[in-house]
């Protein structure tokens, strides 16, 4: 397991030797977000009963920002390692494709969670955000950057230059997390759009994780959780083989 634990060290101290860039610099983003939207849409917006909107944002902002940053991380360093050349070591080095996915799905999922909690921190100085279960919370924070963090690694794979990387970002995983119930519940929207929500992976990941402050969501968290779940395995599943057969890492 030596080389397992050298990879995920070598990867958390990739990001935090840029904590400012990484860590704080999305927490700043996701309060300014919160000040803005809790301002111009407080008195507008509706969300769960007993719940003010400001309230109802927060942990939708926090999860958005966990699972961004857990794709970005694992995207950015295997892009950056390629394009500088330094993969080659990993590669000769003994390690399986298993270690290699679990490093960097951790690192990913230390980064989330990092983020996530620096928001959550914050708010509270200001919010009283009611916390109805704390392993809810845990588990959709954990699958959902986990899920993320895999994706990661696919684009991190695909991807030949950092624009390429940028676009999936930008035309893919920022329009999925905007559009899963962050600033809002898809029982405000028409039935059409409902349904069409719902095809939304990511929703369920908010949706679950919303469940654990409020006790309250769109669908049951146990299918939200089995939901998440199959995602995962199967993007796994996926990216394992992309690992194994050293798609566009080793050829």
């Amino acid at each position: 397991m030596t080389g397992f634990v050298t990879l995920l060290h070598k990867e958390l101290l990739r990001f935090w030797k840029v904590g400012f860039q990484t860590v704080f610099a999305p927490i700043l983003s996701s309060l300014l977000y919160l000040l803005i939207f809790s301002h111009a849409l407080s008195e507008h917006a509706h969300a769960y009963a007993g719940v003010t909107y400001t309230v109802f944002l927060i942990p939708g902002l926090v999860i958005m920002a966990m699972l961004q940053n857990a794709f970005a991380n694992s995207s950015s360093s295997l892009t950056q390692s390629k394009v500088s050349g330094n993969h080659v070591f990993m590669l000769l080095s003994p390690l399986s494709y298993q270690e290699i996915f679990t490093a960097y799905v951790l690192a990913s999922v230390v980064r989330g969670l990092l983020v996530g909690l620096g928001i959550y921190v914050v708010t509270l100085g200001v919010f009283e955000v009611p916390l109805y279960s704390f392993p809810w919370v845990f588990v959709f924070a954990v699958m959902g950057t986990a899920l993320l963090g895999a994706l990661g690694i696919i684009a991190g794979i695909w991807a030949e230059k950092f624009e390429q990387l940028a676009a999936l970002q930008n035309f893919i995983i920022l329009p999925l997390t905007f559009l899963s119930g962050v600033f809002y519940t898809t029982r405000s929207l028409p039935p059409f759009w409902q349904e069409l929500s719902h095809l939304n992976p990511f929703f369920y990941v908010i949706d679950g994780f919303r469940y654990g402050f409020f006790r309250t969501s769109d669908v049951s968290p146990y299918l939200s959780l089995g939901i998440l779940a199959a995602c995962f395995l199967g993007i796994s599943w996926g990216t394992l083989h992309m690992l194994k057969s050293g798609y566009q890492i080793r050829q």
